[in-house]
């Protein structure tokens, strides 16, 4: 009884850890998040398709793309700065006067309607000769920011496919793992229908009944936590594939 109690508080305080985890990511305090397994310890997923992991289609290497981008951009930016910059300017003007240099008044409101139109055109060149220096500086910091995002996005195209490898393994590991459970769960019946027909027949204690019995739970509990298994292999796949909804989907048939 204390050791079945035992096991109790302990599948309890798993499931507060879980409840906190889950509040985590969905933004609730942990005694919003309702827990309801369904069917998922009652059945086994469908096959899972072998197609070959997309690195880049994960938000992390989708993230770090937009990093690499984002700093070639400015590298980018940073030679063109050094070039000859050509600038067309124009000017337009128009005044009005009302004095003659003979001393008469024009007219059109006495000199105050614009009258007299002026234009000008102008052409610059300016080239950042003394910038030579600290544009090559800060070309420098960006092409070392490129190289290092992309052993970043490399770095992470590989531990994406370890972790699809692993989680390969794993569902195939807990698929042969829960074919196997429902076959100690009928051998623990069967032991416990033996041990059962014994006491009754006074060959047998008390004891050996409940031994069976709690060995019939503990296989139980196995085939559950088999089934469980592969659906977190299964779970762990969508996440390094970086698509969840594939395996929602399946999740809640």
């Amino acid at each position: 009884m204390a050791l079945a109690q035992t096991q109790v508080a302990q599948a309890e305080q798993a499931i507060e850890v879980a409840r906190a985890t889950v509040a985590q990511f969905v933004g609730l305090n942990p005694s919003q998040v309702s827990l309801n397994p369904g069917n998922l310890v009652d059945r086994l997923p469908a096959g899972t398709s072998q197609t070959p992991l997309d690195a880049a289609g994960n938000p992390q290497s989708m993230e770090q793309t937009a990093a690499i981008a984002q700093a070639q951009s400015r590298l980018q930016s940073l030679e063109r700065t050094y070039h000859p910059q050509f600038y067309a300017q124009g000017l337009a003007a128009v005044r009005g006067t009302g004095m003659e240099n003979s001393g008469g008044r024009l007219g059109g409101l006495n000199g105050l309607a614009p009258t007299v139109q002026n234009y000008g055109l102008g052409f610059t060149v300016t080239f950042p000769a003394m910038d030579r220096f600290s544009l090559h500086e800060q070309e420098a910091v960006e092409s070392a920011n490129i190289r290092a995002g992309q052993a970043q996005a490399q770095l992470i195209a590989t531990n994406l496919q370890a972790r699809f490898n692993q989680a390969l393994a794993a569902l195939a590991g807990a698929r042969r793992v829960a074919a196997n459970t429902p076959v100690e769960v009928s051998a623990a019946r069967t032991a416990l229908q033996q041990a059962t027909a014994r006491y009754q027949s006074g060959l047998a204690p008390v004891d050996d009944v409940a031994q069976a019995q709690r060995l019939l739970v503990q296989a139980q509990i196995d085939d559950g936590l088999a089934r469980l298994t592969v659906w977190r292999a299964l779970l762990e796949i969508a996440t390094a594939r970086g698509d969840l909804q594939p395996f929602l989907a399946q999740a809640s048939q």
